[in-house]
């Protein structure tokens, strides 16, 4: 269930004139590297859409659950997003314009790529499941928060001559 087109007529060519929505819809493959809302997760919005002189304001807020990936360890987790929307809509559409997002006032004001822009730009780029995270050994891959690496002993190979210029007191 995408998101459904939100009747605008009565808003347009009334500046000042607002109206509060509230859409619920599902996001196919809307993911980053690390972060994704899963596709039967729904996202609720709650929108004022307020008519300007350029067309509508959009505002609110739109909440939902992502799962992440730690940064550190890879174990996934879920988390709840709370992402603030501030965008504007223009009944026509304007090449090269990035700033706002076009629609037709017949067919009504489609939210779902507003909403995924705003969310999109909120995933974080490097999530951890916790901040005392230990992540994964880089010898033997073992996850360090379950216990799974034994620990290893590591020199530098490049300063592996200098511990045969120490002497063990124990070996004298």
């Amino acid at each position: 269930m995408s998101f459904a087109p939100i009747d605008v007529r009565e808003l347009i060519g009334h500046p000042g004139a607002s109206r509060a929505v509230a859409v619920d819809g599902t996001f196919e493959e809307l993911a980053g590297a690390l972060a994704r809302v899963p596709d039967d997760e729904p996202v609720r919005a709650e929108l004022l859409l307020e008519c300007v002189i350029e067309g509508l304001l959009v505002t609110g807020r739109a909440r939902g659950r992502w799962v992440l990936s730690c940064a550190r360890c890879l174990r996934e987790f879920d988390g709840a997003f709370d992402a603030r929307v501030h965008e504007m809509a223009v009944p026509h559409a304007v090449e090269d314009d990035d700033d706002s997002y076009a629609f037709d006032a017949a067919e009504g004001f489609d939210p779902e790529q507003m909403l995924r822009d705003t969310i999109g730009v909120e995933m974080p780029f490097a999530p951890l499941c916790s901040s005392t995270c230990q992540g994964l050994c880089e010898t033997c891959g073992g996850n360090r928060n379950l216990g799974e690496c034994p620990g290893h002993e590591q020199i530098d190979p490049r300063f592996a001559i200098l511990s045969e210029l120490f002497i063990d007191p124990d070996d004298a």
